[in-house]
């Protein structure tokens, strides 16, 4: 009796590694998701929010990850269930013209967050090395060349090095957060949901501004696809589990751009709370964190992890632009002529509005592209939560009603914030 107690034991240890193995085949693909959510898109309003009304918008940035969690979700479910990513399904599912204008919208979306991403780390290397803006953007977009090293080697080499990025990102704001040492009763607080919100206008802009910059529509695309490239079996069994283990891999990425999310949100709350104006501009909550954490390390992690989540963030996105015009479009063309120009075509206006305007402009552009992001969100979604609930299109991994229901509620959610953001910044 007791021998045969040990051999279950063991058996169900050597399971449960066996699990475990299978398991880290899926990991990867989170973490170049994961990028997208915490770029420099959102440090403008995790500082604002911060330095504004305190750690009061803690549960808003919880709220959106979980959105992201519930999103990325439907694309493992997609891609396992049909073996298509969503620009791939998009073309199946609807009429050639749809899809063109899907595809465009898109490509808009991409480029205007790549425009983001290659300012804010230009943003970066102007605060570290002192190089100006123009000159940093164009050593920004040379990127490019590692992604196509990176992606030469193998998907494994791109997730590693882009993991090694978000680390990097995630240990800075720690080491930040270990200096402004928060309040903790009032940040664990900061995550109880209030109507505070709705009453106060300025509130409820940024939260709406911290929604719509969460959710990326870009990620959808290239979470959908990129989950294709682990192997998994073709029984039901097998899916279900492809579908566990890459949920499970997004989750726990997704955990670490929350805790940067949040962490810019308590960093700005600590240091920045209850001054006149509330800093909203990048460079100058660098200068003003070495004086008010009394530590002279302080601005440089602030820009260092600012570069990582840049330099991160862009390769994703480029990526991204590749998958979608080969998705929507049918176009199987050389890898470095899509990267390249999806580049340019980001690099260009981030030029003209710095050569012709200067530096003072950057914050507007990096707002104008936030505006176009939050236009293009709803055509990615409402595809995606619309197809994984179809039945007919899914068979037996169709999202079960109550997952269907939470992904429309997002839906909503997400688009109303984008709309609501949208409509604020052309009235005011």
């Amino acid at each position: 009796m007791v021998m045969k107690t040990d051999e279950l034991t063991q058996a169900r240890q050597v399971s449960r590694f066996s699990a475990f193995r299978r398991f880290l085949a899926f990991v990867g693909p989170g973490f170049l998701v994961a990028v997208g959510y915490m770029d420099p898109g959102n440090w403008a309003t995790d500082l604002a929010g911060g330095s504004r009304y305190g750690y009061s918008l803690l549960w808003v940035i919880l709220l959106s990850n979980l959105m992201a969690v519930l999103f990325q979700h439907l694309c493992v479910r997609l891609n396992v269930a049909t073996g298509l990513d969503l620009a791939q399904a998009c073309r199946q599912r609807y009429s050639p013209f749809v899809g063109k204008f899907l595809w465009a919208s898109a490509q808009l979306g991409i480029i205007a967050c790549d425009l983001a991403e290659l300012l804010g780390s230009a943003i970066a290397l102007q605060i570290l090395f002192g190089i100006p803006l123009f000159f940093g953007a164009i050593i920004t977009a040379l990127d490019v060349l590692i992604l196509l090293a990176l992606t030469r080697l193998g998907y494994r080499w791109l997730e590693a090095f882009v993991a090694v990025l978000v680390f990097t990102t995630a240990a800075c704001i720690g080491v930040e957060l270990f200096l402004a040492q928060p309040v903790v009763a009032e940040l664990l607080q900061g995550f109880i949901p209030t109507t505070e919100v709705f009453a106060r206008p300025g509130m409820l802009f940024i939260a709406l501004g911290i929604i719509g910059a969460t959710v990326m529509p870009h990620n959808l695309y290239l979470h959908s696809s990129i989950v294709g490239t682990r192997s998994f079996g073709l029984t039901e069994a097998s899916k279900k589990e492809a579908i566990r283990f890459a949920t499970l891999d997004s989750t726990i990425a997704l955990t670490f751009a929350f805790f940067v999310n949040a962490g810019l949100l308590v960093l700005s709350a600590s240091a920045f709370h209850g001054r006149p104006e509330a800093v909203t501009d990048i460079r100058e909550a660098h200068r003003l964190l070495d004086g008010v954490l009394g530590s002279t390390i302080a601005g440089t992690l602030f820009a260092l992890a600012l570069l990582s989540s840049g330099q991160s963030a862009t390769i994703t996105g480029t990526l991204a632009g590749q998958i979608v015009l080969e998705g929507f479009l049918k176009i199987k063309t050389v890898g470095w002529i899509v990267r390249i120009a999806t580049r340019l075509a980001a690099l260009l206006p981030a030029l003209i509005v710095l050569g012709l305007s200067g530096e003072g402009r950057v914050e507007s552009l990096l707002l104008w592209s936030q505006v176009i992001l939050s236009l293009q969100l709803g055509f990615a979604c409402w595809p995606l939560v619309r197809m994984t609930g179809d039945s007919a299109f899914m068979g037996n991994y169709v999202s079960p009603r109550w997952i269907n229901l939470l992904g429309w509620f997002a839906t909503v959610v997400v688009v109303s914030a984008s709309l609501w953001f949208v409509t604020d910044f052309f009235i005011n």
